[in-house]
């Protein structure tokens, strides 16, 4: 297993695992405690989740004020594109995002941790992603984010997304009041 920071995140791992392949198909492991606790990532995950989206599709961008999650994503088929944005205001990469192309034939994955918003989109004709988290989701204690916020400017790789209602009626980041993203 190979980690490194994301140069613009340092926050951020990114995790290529060791993957063992011959003719009946391959094997790795996609999550190991010492590994990922000796690659820095030492928080327990306690919720799994699993989403199978079509292609085009973005979701997010998606944060928690009072219990923000870190987040382990990796992709079970397709591709997808994956972002994390820095939404900690004491921090030196405040507001700043990268995006990692994540699938299942790269298996490569992605820790992004408390204090990040997070969001994807769909390459593929469809996806299914998995992601650990280490806090339970509360739907009530939500951060959403505009996709397309110009303050954070990502570079998404579709034009025209498909959105859910929450995410196409999502405020800028400026619009939300400062005492819900200080918590970190």
């Amino acid at each position: 297993m190979k980690c490194r920071r994301d140069d613009a995140l340092r926050d951020v791992i990114v995790i290529e695992p060791r993957v063992f392949e011959d003719r009946r198909g391959f094997f790795f492991e996609s999550y190991h405690l010492e590994r990922y606790e000796k690659a820095g990532i030492d928080l327990a995950f306690v919720q799994d989740n699993h989403s199978r989206s079509a292609q085009n599709t973005l979701r997010g961008l998606h944060a928690q004020r009072e219990h923000p999650q870190g987040k382990l994503v990796r992709v079970l088929m397709g591709t997808i594109f994956d972002v994390a944005v820095d939404i900690r205001r004491s921090s030196p990469t405040f507001l700043r995002w990268a995006g990692w192309e994540l699938s299942a034939e790269n298996r490569r994955q992605v820790y992004v941790p408390p204090g990040f918003a997070h969001g994807f989109c769909v390459l593929s004709e469809c996806a299914e992603v998995e992601y650990k988290c280490t806090d339970y989701y509360r739907p009530e204690d939500e951060i959403v984010i505009r996709w397309d916020d110009p303050a954070i400017g990502i570079a998404w790789p579709i034009a025209h997304p498909i959105l859910s209602d929450k995410d196409r009626e999502a405020p800028a980041f400026s619009d939300l009041s400062a005492d819900s993203t200080t918590s970190w």
